[in-house]
């Protein structure tokens, strides 16, 4: 396992190959495209493996909607592509860290988010006109209901929820990045996100399908005011809980400590030293 000073350094790199990534446009467009529809892919199956168990009654239909939605972020990291979630933490950490101007950051992020937002664009006109998802089916029925109900949600729970969503899916990515095990990663990224979904929580990304899948569909409550309102609110708070909760805590939390504040490593009970990595056994 990576110490945490150690993955700020890594995730400070990361951030440096995105600003330059974004001096090639059509490579970044592509991969923050691909994002954008894997992340779909979550929203897809969401609701059609949810779908039969919600007709059903069930109520461990938020748990397998959760436990399912992990393969797109595994997708995501494994694949290879550009989410802005995620950026927000690494971003950051690389502002942190001076490997990237802020201003840079803060540019290659919403370019980001645009070529997410294109992304799901597309996927989810795939999924309509496929008719998966169509109404009256039971994945036609879940989805509705999800559009629905994020259309009735207030501002301030919108933010709240898009808070508590990335401070999971960055605490996956970071996770993810300490462990040098890939069996540990895919672990860690599908817990967290489970977490996030069976507990209702907002991500701005996924969201972008959802909005899309619901005026593909003319769905109730989908329309461009309303998908603007919950992508704005909900990108505001999965910044704080990405870049703030998780980003800089993190950049915070490696720095190097002072030197009276080094442990004692003569005794015998003495802790290794975070920059130390552990075994993993």
């Amino acid at each position: 396992m990576l110490s945490i000073p150690d993955t700020v350094d890594a995730q400070a790199a990361a951030a440096r190959h995105k600003v330059d990534l974004l001096t090639v446009p059509g490579l970044f467009l592509v991969r923050t495209m691909l994002a954008g529809a894997y992340i779909g892919i979550g929203v897809l199956i969401m609701a059609t493996a949810g779908g039969p168990l919600a007709e059903a009654g069930s109520p461990f239909t938020p748990l397998v909607q959760g436990l399912v939605f992990g393969v797109a972020l595994t997708v995501v990291l494994v694949a290879g592509a550009e989410l802005a979630t995620s950026a927000m933490m690494t971003l950051t950490q690389g502002a942190l860290r001076g490997a990237v101007a802020w201003g840079r950051a803060g540019l290659t992020l919403l370019a980001c988010l645009g070529g997410n937002l294109l992304g799901a664009l597309l996927f989810a006109f795939l999924v309509h006109v496929s008719g998966v998802l169509a109404p009256g089916t039971p994945g036609g029925t879940v989805l509705a209901g999800m559009v629905e109900h994020k259309a009735h949600t207030t501002s301030v729970q919108l933010f709240v929820r898009g808070i508590l969503c990335n401070l999971l899916v960055c605490l996956a990515v970071w996770s993810a990045a300490r462990l040098r095990s890939e069996s540990a990663r895919i672990v860690v990224v599908l817990g967290c996100v489970m977490v996030f979904i069976t507990s209702g929580f907002e991500h701005v990304v996924a969201n972008m399908t959802t909005f899309s899948l619901g005026l593909y569909g003319g769905l109730p409550g989908a329309d461009v005011v309303e998908m603007a309102r919950n992508l704005a609110l909900v990108g505001l708070g999965n910044l704080v809980g990405g870049a703030l909760l998780v980003g800089a805590a993190y950049a915070y939390g490696g720095r190097p400590a002072p030197p009276d504040a080094q442990p004692d490593m003569s005794g015998s009970g003495a802790l290794p030293s975070d920059r130390e990595p552990l075994a993993i056994r």
